[in-house]
């Protein structure tokens, strides 16, 4: 949906309302896991992204705060069976504390064109999430798509109930890295049509980048810990500090 007013005019707080603050990497140690999950609820994001393994952190951590609690399942590459993958989503969302669910579609099942296969697997995931009142985002790996591809795994996604759609894992090793491009994202807004919310993700790096996807009326992004105080131009200590009227 389009702001109802620019980016550039926008508080610390508005913009970070926009972020799920990424921290997936493999190789994070507890410590790490703690403090760029800590970093996300001092900038004010809407949500950490997490592996499941860390979900004990993150409800510790986010416990009382206005930032949430996004898991990842079935990531990076969405090849579980559809019912390895409900059975994942069952055991995360029964905590109570998840907010919202990102999932891969199986992008191999996309490219072979095999669209019943697809929703039925995507629904079964949405139904059992929705039962426990968790949003769910079903990432695309769009830069091994063709836009028609993306196009139809859009309308293919509303079909199944997911409530957003969304652009790249960033762990794509198989061609071109370039995540949520002004293309794609426009691609995937002009065919949902307001009947699902957008996830940008995936190379979302600079500040413009950032501000301009926000202006065309993208709903979230996934910003990596590294580009969180490049977007928002703050380190968390300031974002913080401004939010408890300190700054």
């Amino acid at each position: 949906m389009k702001p109802a007013k620019k980016a550039a005019d926008m508080t610390v707080a508005e913009l970070a309302a926009y972020i799920d603050q990424s921290v997936l990497k493999p190789e994070f140690t507890q410590d790490d896991i703690r403090k760029y999950i800590q970093e996300g609820i001092d900038f004010g994001c809407r949500t950490v992204c997490i592996n499941p393994a860390s979900l004990p952190i993150a409800i510790e951590l986010c416990e009382g705060t206005d930032t949430k609690i996004c898991v990842v399942c079935d990531f990076p590459f969405g090849l579980s069976t559809t019912a390895s993958k409900v059975m994942q989503a069952e055991e995360y969302c029964k905590t109570g504390k998840i907010f919202e669910l990102d999932i891969v579609a199986n992008y191999g099942w996309i490219r072979s064109g095999m669209w019943a296969e697809v929703e039925a697997d995507i629904k079964a995931v949405c139904d059992v999430c929705h039962k426990y009142g968790t949003e769910v985002k079903v990432i695309f790996e769009t830069d091994a798509l063709t836009l028609d591809e993306v196009k139809k795994a859009t309308e293919t996604a509303i079909a199944a109930g997911a409530d957003f759609v969304k652009t790249s894992t960033g762990f794509f090793t198989g061609g071109k890295n370039e995540g949520a491009t002004y293309e794609v994202i426009q691609a995937m807004m002009d065919t949902a049509q307001g009947r699902c919310k957008i996830k940008g993700s995936g190379c979302i790096r600079t500040r413009e980048h950032f501000l301009k996807l926000i202006d065309m009326g993208i709903d979230r992004m996934g910003i990596g810990y590294r580009s969180t105080p490049v977007v928002l131009n703050c380190t968390p200590e300031e974002a913080k500090a401004m939010r408890e009227g300190k700054a």
